[in-house]
């Protein structure tokens, strides 16, 4: 790990590297250094995972665009860019990334201290911080040319596209599962119509084309450890070019839901719209007047869209035979699809409530 240090630009000298953190993606360390006044000054180095992320120079340009111009923002506004940004540490020849004799992919970050993420929200005001933190994201890059970014993962939230792998699933019928699980597949078929709507009005451009994150978490938001306040967004392998509502959607998703994700007993699954009012109420109030009335109006469909792609996902990949998600026993996938669906049920029917929440904190 000394010899991978030497590379970066790290300020001082080098004292230790321990894992740091519960990414399950890339191999992530805490480098700590010892500077001049003897003071210790700590950095996140990655492996990264290059069995996921093939076109590693394009990601990491597209984070270099996306760091740099929100830290001219963040100081145009007199905030903190050490805390408030994850920044790129360039390598010695001045690269976003490092090239081992492994052919392993390594980057560094600057550590964001007294800072934690959490799994799960343990509140509604740390849920609507998490809002918070995402919508000023979205604001921060409302004037960043998302074409100039590269698609990590082509036709990621391609709901069009997801439904059509989801038939060629059961067509295909890999491991005979699809008879013992018709009211599954007809609960996603009998909802195609939700499948185009977002896809067809950011190509006529009725929704605006927007630098998204993708993977809004609760834990790809940094807490202050003192004030549980939001800090900085992290994980930004996944920006893209995509719409708000797509972050909004799966923000909710994952966090509104009062089970596990994976939780066989469906009665402790359901919707929290207190949770859902929370977030809203942060995402809104971050994004200030950067939104448009069809985003406006689309924010609680957003949320029944993302999770219902997601069981779609869960329920094609059951069928296939559990290629792309790690499961940990037979039916794990067929569980995971079915907390989803549940929940597109809640949310299909609080629909109305959902967007009066939305009317009371919007600003647009």
């Amino acid at each position: 790990m000394k010899d991978i240090v030497k590379n970066f630009q790290f300020e001082g000298e080098f004292i230790n590297c321990e894992p740091y953190g519960m990414g399950h993606i890339n191999d992530t360390y805490a480098v700590s250094m010892r500077l001049a006044d003897g003071n210790i000054k700590r950095y996140i180095l990655q492996r990264m995972n290059k069995s996921i992320f093939k076109n590693v120079e394009e990601l990491m340009n597209n984070l270099k665009l996306v760091t740099e111009h929100i830290c001219k923002v963040v100081k145009a506004r007199g905030g903190n860019i050490e805390r408030e940004v994850l920044q790129i540490i360039a390598t010695c020849d001045n690269k976003t990334f490092f090239v081992d004799g492994n052919n392993d992919y390594w980057r560094a970050y600057n550590l964001i201290e007294n800072t934690i993420g959490y799994a799960i929200a343990e509140n509604g005001d740390m849920f609507e911080n998490a809002g918070l933190a995402f919508g000023k994201f979205i604001r921060d890059l409302a004037d960043f040319p998302a074409e100039k970014l590269y698609e990590v993962i082509p036709n990621f939230h391609n709901t069009v596209s997801r439904f059509a792998d989801f038939r060629k699933a059961i067509e295909t019928n890999y491991q005979n599962r699809a008879e013992n699980i018709k009211d599954e597949i007809d609960f996603i078929l009998s909802r195609e119509k939700y499948c185009s709507k977002v896809v067809d009005m950011l190509k006529n451009g009725t929704l605006p084309l927007r630098v998204t994150h993708n993977d809004t978490k609760l834990n790809n938001v940094l807490m202050d450890i003192d004030t549980n306040r939001a800090v900085c967004v992290i994980d930004l392998d996944t920006i893209m070019p995509g719409s708000l509502l797509y972050d909004f959607g799966d923000a909710i998703r994952s966090g509104c839901n009062t089970g596990l994700e994976d939780e066989p007993d469906l009665s402790k699954v359901s919707f929290d719209i207190n949770l859902f009012e929370s977030f809203c109420k942060g995402f809104l109030g971050g994004l200030g007047d950067n939104i448009t009335a069809n985003e406006r109006d689309l924010l609680p469909f957003s949320a029944i869209l993302m999770t219902y792609e997601c069981g779609m996902r869960f329920l094609g990949d059951y069928l296939n035979g559990d290629t792309y998600f790690k499961t940990h026993y037979p039916e794990h996938n067929l569980v995971r699809a079915r907390t989803q669906l549940k929940m597109v049920s809640d949310m299909e029917e609080q629909l109305d409530d959902m967007l009066a929440i939305v009317n009371k904190y919007c600003k647009a």
